[in-house]
């Protein structure tokens, strides 16, 4: 039986190369190309000459996803709406979905923020706060110093640090909350919403222009419960919510008439829900897994 260790050292490292490209472009299918990309750069490279197979990997990884990022400004730019990241449902334990998810943090919060930062920015953010590498290994990476790479960090800390969650609530708590949350929208029981959902709570929607979406952020835990309640007393038994782990955190999805209709990712402080982000674009959910699209009947 033949080895190949440059395929063996690739494919062990391909999971993490997998996750920074996901988190620097919140796409699935941008994230495998740019890994496809590295992966041909890979094999045309004498890795035997590499002092670091690893910090070469990334570094091609992140300069690809920083180029990608900048490329795709201008079409997030002229986006329908507000543009939020493909979700990661996450079915087995093999895929390079669910390795990115349970590895580091990738919440919907989070890389809602990033969108505020730019591709560089980003990049010193995502390698020091969530990739914990050190300074001096981000500045080969971006081809900066230290002191610049120090300050790119911190200007991105301080940019998403004021709407980061200051409480970050186990998945058993956060499981147990978006289970009582289903019940009462299931109910549209108004009052039983209210009191699950943060005065504070936001809700982003996604329909890439392809579905109905709200054009603004709905704020307040009024206007969202009044949302549920609407869409329980127009579907009724129509509509159905599933709970699921999306992007490595319980969230849910919602089926009308046995169809999905959105991947609903949710923000908590563990005693109610801070933020839903609802992706209704059906481009986004056209990769989850086929059997996640229909419900199965009596489902």
């Amino acid at each position: 039986m033949t080895t190949n260790p440059e395929l063996d050292t690739f494919t062990r490292h391909r999971p993490r190369l997998f996750a920074i490209a996901y988190r620097m472009l919140g796409m699935r299918a941008d994230a495998e190309d740019i890994v496809q990309d590295a992966w041909l750069r890979w094999n045309a490279t004498d890795a035997q000459a590499l002092e670091s197979a690893e910090a070469w990997l990334v570094t091609v990884v992140t300069r690809l996803s920083i180029d990608r990022l900048r490329s795709r400004r201008k079409e997030r730019e002229a986006y329908a709406g507000f543009w939020l990241p493909e979700p990661l449902v996450a079915v087995d334990d093999d895929t390079p979905e669910a390795a990115a998810t349970r590895a580091d943090e990738v919440s919907f919060a989070l890389l809602w923020l990033l969108e505020r930062l730019s591709p560089v920015e980003r990049a010193a953010f995502l390698l020091r706060q969530v990739f914990d590498r050190d300074y001096a290994e981000i500045a080969g990476i971006l081809q900066k110093s230290e002191a610049a790479c120090r300050q790119l960090v911190h200007r991105a800390s301080l940019r998403v640090r004021d709407d980061e969650p200051r409480f970050r609530a186990d998945a058993d708590t956060q499981r147990h909350l978006l289970e009582r949350f289903i019940l009462a929208a299931n109910s549209g029981e108004r009052a039983a919403l209210e009191a699950l959902i943060a005065d504070t709570a936001e809700l982003v929607g996604d329909g890439g222009g392809k579905v109905p979406s709200f054009r603004h952020i709905m704020r307040g835990n009024t206007a969202i419960a009044n949302l549920y309640q609407a869409i329980a007393r127009k579907y009724a038994a129509g509509v159905v919510y599933r709970p699921a782990t999306v992007n490595g955190a319980p969230g849910l999805l919602r089926y009308f008439d046995g169809r999905l209709e959105s991947v609903q990712a949710c923000g908590t402080d563990g005693a109610r829900i801070t933020g839903l982000y609802v992706v209704r674009n059906p481009d986004k959910l056209a990769g989850l897994p086929r059997h996640l699209h229909t419900l199965a009947p009596g489902g």
